[in-house]
């Protein structure tokens, strides 16, 4: 019998069968990176990485005033803006005494230095959120010490510091929080946001020598336990009297926790969990506003968790940052100004090179 024809039949069959799988397969992982490039899951190239922090960090620079210092939308926040601005250019590996940015560094702590009062507030009373320009500041100011060759200039950083903390301590409310200005001048006002720039700034100086007294973390720790909804399940709220959960706060508090090194805490587990929930959706702003406030801190915990869930986060956020660059290496989104928000992304893209002892692992 002839079965040739049967034989020639069935390779073709095949032959069309396997054209339609190598079709459908091509299909399937185009429409899979389509959909994950369009969402910001495509990695950002290393290349293109660093073209955008470099014009970012040449914005900072070509921004700075005269004075040396930074300021937000109407001269606004000088101090916190010079603090945070000072962060992004010390992230990218530049010192007070060497590096690219050296000069925008030092003038940056010299403005700093000359706007102390002899109270130790680093800002000024008719700034009516100082607190944040003291927390920046001092932050600041706390990763430039170890790096301090000249004498003089130590010496007279440590003096900066020692007061800063003691001005601190005086404008700690008696819940264990601070307010947008001093317990004494906001009646004992406190809120969320403003706790944790007072506490990350008080753990910067003492990682960096300056002795920071320990009943004052302490109480800090134990505001932030307090303002904790369900052990942290339901995130943080807005101050001591409520609010109701806030994943910006919530975010800061985790970066605040690590930094005291409550990496054990209950606490910790919940508020991830919460944040995962709130602030995982890079691609959207959500109702909560303050997202790069948010991220700024999210971004500091998805380092300290390293591993997955850091790639995951920073494959999704680089996206959306470099791609909203604008092409004068600034960054306009937000409300507060373009050094706010410019600062804040460099921050974030840089976070590992290493260079913040604040931010190390």
């Amino acid at each position: 019998m002839n079965y040739g024809g049967k034989k020639s039949k069935d390779r073709g069959d095949k032959s069309e069968m396997n054209n339609i799988r190598t079709i459908f397969v091509t299909f399937i992982l185009l429409a899979i990176e389509f959909t994950f490039s369009g969402l910001g899951f495509a990695q950002v190239s290393d290349t293109e990485l660093k073209r955008v922090v470099s014009r970012g960090l040449d914005w900072l620079a070509a921004n700075q005033t005269r004075r040396g210092n930074w300021e937000a939308n109407g001269g606004a926040y000088p101090s916190a803006m010079t603090g945070m601005a000072g962060l992004a250019l010390l992230a990218e590996g530049s010192t007070a005494t060497q590096g690219k940015y050296s000069e925008n560094i030092r003038a940056a702590v010299n403005f700093l230095v000359k706007q102390t009062r002899t109270n130790g507030l680093i800002g000024t009373e008719s700034d009516d959120r100082y607190t944040y320009g003291h927390g920046f500041g001092l932050l600041f100011l706390s990763q430039i010490l170890g790096e301090e060759e000249d004498d003089k200039q130590r010496f007279e950083l440590i003096d900066v510091m020692t007061k800063a903390v003691k001005f601190c301590g005086q404008a700690q409310t008696k819940a264990g929080g601070w307010g947008y200005v001093s317990a004494k001048d906001g009646g004992d006002f406190d809120e969320g946001s403003t706790t944790i720039t007072q506490v990350q700034a008080l753990r910067g100086c003492r990682n960096a020598g300056i002795i920071v007294p320990k009943e004052i973390i302490d109480k800090a720790i134990d505001y932030i336990h307090k303002c904790s909804i369900r052990d942290g399940a339901d995130g943080i709220q807005y101050n001591i009297q409520g609010g109701g959960g806030r994943p910006p706060i919530s975010a800061a508090a985790i970066a605040c926790l690590f930094n005291a090194g409550e990496y054990d805490s209950k606490f910790v587990p919940n508020l991830i969990k919460y944040c995962d929930k709130n602030l995982g959706d890079i691609a959207s702003n959500n109702d909560y506003g303050h997202w790069h406030y948010a991220h700024y801190y999210f971004a500091q915990v998805k380092y300290r968790q390293g591993g997955k869930e850091w790639k995951d986060y920073r494959d999704k956020i680089y996206k959306r940052i470099v791609k909203e660059a604008a092409e004068d290496g600034s960054w306009g989104q937000g409300y507060i100004g373009k050094v706010y928000t410019t600062s804040i992304n460099l921050t974030i893209l840089q976070l590992e090179n290493g260079a913040l002892p604040i931010y190390m692992r």
